[in-house]
């Protein structure tokens, strides 16, 4: 009996701390790609959705303008000014979605037992052509090197949100994804507390 007792009493110090997520019935559900057009949506579902009971976003993406995605995210962490913000992923949140599932404290973020995660560093693709002169040249170069830099001051501060309150430190994300695209599942997340819990198919 008191065996039973102290194993009980060791679960819930385990769980102190951690939420549930308050429904499985999302008041905000984006789908697609990350865009100006989603950022949209959210803003329009989440006006509609208003009051101070949490709100749940559910977010299933392959990725899409990181731009985007920071300004969602940047919506979410003026909206958790106001209220709780839940995350809830659905079988694919990749690239910019990690982005805004960063937005989210760790403890709020959820996720269903299909869903892969991909984190990679942050990518540019852009094609410089340098004609004329050298001085016209190197104002080229100058600008292109400045948002470089500012690109990884950006994808710093996305780690940090991302590893806040986990197992992992920013360093150590970003170390994992120097070499290739780290895919990761939803129970490899829940080991490194990257996200608080599992739903779905009588995951806690």
């Amino acid at each position: 009996m008191l065996r039973l007792q102290e194993e009980r009493a060791n679960v819930a110090q385990q769980n102190q701390g951690k939420r549930k997520l308050p429904s499985l019935h999302p008041d905000v559900r984006l789908l697609g790609s990350i865009d100006e057009a989603m950022v949209q949506r959210f803003l329009d579902q989440s006006g509609a959705a208003q009051g101070d009971k949490p709100l749940v976003l559910e977010l299933s993406t392959m990725g899409g303008d990181a731009e985007s995605a920071r300004r969602l995210a940047e919506e979410i962490v003026l909206l958790r000014q106001a209220r709780e913000v839940f995350f809830l992923g659905k079988t694919y949140v990749y690239s910019a979605g990690i982005t805004v599932m960063g937005a989210v404290p760790s403890t709020h973020r959820f996720l269903t037992p299909d869903t892969i995660l991909l984190v990679h560093e942050r990518r540019m693709e852009r094609t410089v052509q340098m004609t004329g002169a050298l001085r016209s040249a190197i104002a080229v170069a100058r600008d292109l090197l400045a948002e470089l830099e500012i690109g990884q001051v950006l994808e710093r501060r996305g780690f940090e949100q991302l590893a806040a309150g986990s197992k992992l430190s920013a360093d150590e994300l970003l170390q994992r994804v120097l070499d290739k695209d780290w895919y990761l599942t939803a129970e490899e997340a829940l080991e490194l507390e990257l996200i608080g819990g599992i739903v779905g198919n009588g995951a806690v």
